[in-house]
């Protein structure tokens, strides 16, 4: 399942994100920590994490590093 979901996370990296844009406000990119939290931290951990990440992503954060937690 791993595997999986990080395959469809570098799908999206190669193909449409070079249309969408770069412009998350973190360090790494909202893609990126997604699949380190996947590895980190297993396929549904992962997710909740990266949800978690995503809902925090929006025009009035202050953004920067943030980290996958250990």
């Amino acid at each position: 399942m791993n595997y999986l979901l990080i395959k469809v996370i570098k799908i999206y990296q190669a193909s449409l994100s070079v249309f969408v844009g770069q412009h998350c406000r973190f360090s790494p990119t909202c893609s990126n920590y997604a699949i380190e939290a996947i590895k980190s931290h297993g396929s549904l951990q992962g997710i909740f994490l990266t949800t978690k990440r995503i809902c925090r992503c929006h025009p009035w954060a202050d953004g920067g590093i943030d980290e996958v937690p250990k």
